[in-house]
């Protein structure tokens, strides 16, 4: 995998959070946010895209669809700081797999009302380089065929871009790349081939990523899980090693897998008032990442396929809407919060509710530990984690993904299994962990993160409310409670919260 880096949008007003809503947000939405988004207020931006400026800025340079390449040899032979104003129309670069537009520092690109710029399936990129500050707005991009693992627009993850108002459609690899200070904001990121965005940066990783009012909807179409098998490289978004990211009032939806992967030392994410539904996997993973709030979002009918498949071949694994996987919060790490902290959310008729999971033989240098040469933020040096050193302390605790610190509360989960069509491994909320075995030097081996996870890392729900017939996992896969057990000795999970089995309501 190839890493890649982009500023802060200096001019953008929060008030475009939820611009299909028509709401305006409060000074102090960012702290206190309202109640979860309904299904009138999110961003249907890919069906009703916001039209661009039907005449040219003043001093815009104008780009004919025309002539071939003009938006490419315009761009080189004007000064930083430029805007161009593409014509309606098709627009369309020199017909080589590596032509593609570069932008300088500072530059501005806004498409008329049906400006495209097509790849006709034979230019790899649209607009690369490392020029920071670079704006586009209201353009389509379509047809283009990067490769896998990269992307189209933004290829080399250049600083301070901003994506408004523009449809990232129908192209192979991810719609778009992502760096540091990013800002991709009222956009339909639809049909790509593998993400809608890939957020991946060389180097140190992004910093301060805003995702605002998107529609993310149908990525994966290469089907690349099928292709290679346990790649972990699909969804509608994917972010890797992100600090500090603000994901909030978006629409994903029936993305072929999970819909938004944070994966691999992500930290203070806040991921609220967006609406998850429908995507084939999770809604929702967290994946060896740190400190995160997840509020006030709708959650709805997401992990069918993925549930009913794996299902159907014996697998009892809870397969959740929400999966937090060797993820927790961590106080030594700077962040907006200290924990991973999931309230006010409404989960309807996924194919089970939250899992939070641990694998016991996931830790740095094990070779079960599928981010390959990666280590925990604590310890930065994964020839550290060795033995003897990792069986004692402060190693043993620190060169390991801990799912800890997790305080899941004030949520409504509903399940009517007659619309999940499920009668049996559906409907559970879980924390476990596998029987550690593996490598033989491991420290982790036997019960002891199972044991863990379930009552010594502080992994709490209370105070949430259950509707239709749920149960609940605890230790490992086999240990199915009902509400009072969950609620007993020695779990004494979901004080203050209360279960109606009857479905759905």
């Amino acid at each position: 995998m190839i890493k890649w880096r982009a500023r802060a949008w200096s001019v953008a007003p929060l008030a475009l959070v939820l611009l299909a809503s028509g709401c305006e947000e409060s000074p102090d939405a960012r702290e206190e946010p309202s109640a979860a988004p309904s299904s009138t207020s999110v961003a249907r931006v890919c069906a009703r895209p916001a039209p661009g400026p039907e005449r040219a800025p003043a001093g815009a340079v104008t780009v004919d669809p025309a002539v071939v390449g003009e938006l490419a040899a315009k761009t080189a032979s004007s000064p930083p700081d430029t805007t161009f104003w593409l014509r309606p129309g098709a627009h369309r670069l020199e017909p080589d797999r590596y032509a593609q537009v570069v932008p300088k520092e500072g530059n501005t690109y806004l498409g008329a009302p049906g400006a495209v710029l097509d790849g006709r399936r034979t230019n790899q990129y649209a607009f690369g380089g490392e020029a920071p500050d670079v704006t586009i707005r209201h353009l389509t991009v379509r047809g283009f065929v990067a490769p896998h693992n990269e992307g189209v627009v933004n290829h080399d993850s250049a600083d301070g871009w901003v994506i408004e108002h523009a449809t990232i459609r129908n192209n192979s690899g991810a719609g778009l790349m992502a760096g540091a200070r990013q800002q991709v904001r009222a956009s339909c990121l639809r049909d790509n081939g593998q993400y809608g965005m890939n957020a991946y940066q060389a180097g140190d990783g992004i910093r301060d990523l805003v995702v605002e009012g998107n529609e993310i909807t149908g990525n994966n179409t290469g089907d690349w899980e099928r292709r290679r098998p346990g790649c972990g490289c699909t969804g509608g978004v994917k972010f890797w090693a992100v600090d500090g990211a603000d994901i909030r009032g978006n629409w994903v939806h029936d993305n072929r897998g999970t819909g938004l992967w944070a994966d691999n030392n992500n930290n203070d994410f806040r991921i609220e008032d967006n609406v998850l539904e429908a995507n084939d996997g999770a809604a929702l993973m967290y994946e060896t990442s740190y400190n995160a709030v997840i509020r006030n979002n709708v959650i709805r009918r997401n992990n069918w396929a993925e549930g009913r498949k794996n299902a159907d071949r014996g697998d009892d694994f809870p397969y959740a809407a929400v999966y937090v996987s060797e993820s927790g919060g961590e106080p030594r790490i700077p962040a907006r919060t200290d924990k991973i902290e999931i309230y006010r959310n409404v989960l309807e008729d996924n194919w089970s509710g939250i899992t939070l999971w641990e694998n016991a033989d996931r830790f740095c240098n094990s070779p079960a530990n599928t981010s390959t040469g990666e280590c925990t933020l604590l310890v930065p040096d994964t020839d550290r984690c060795e033995r003897p050193a990792i069986a004692t302390a402060p190693l043993y605790a620190d060169c390991r993904w801990k799912t800890q610190r997790v305080d899941i509360h004030d949520n409504r989960f509903v399940l009517d299994p007659s619309v999940v069509e499920c009668t049996e491994a559906c409907g559970r909320m879980a924390v476990l962990a596998n029987y550690g075995t593996y490598p033989d030097w491991s420290p982790y081996k036997g019960r002891r993160v199972a044991e863990a996870i379930t009552g010594k890392q502080h992994n709490r729900w209370h105070g949430n409310t259950y509707r239709g017939p749920w149960s609940f996992v605890a230790g490992d896969q086999g240990r199915v409670l009902d509400f009072v057990q969950w609620q007993g000795m020695p779990y004494r999970q979901d004080t203050g919260s209360t279960l109606d089995p009857r479905a759905g309501g």
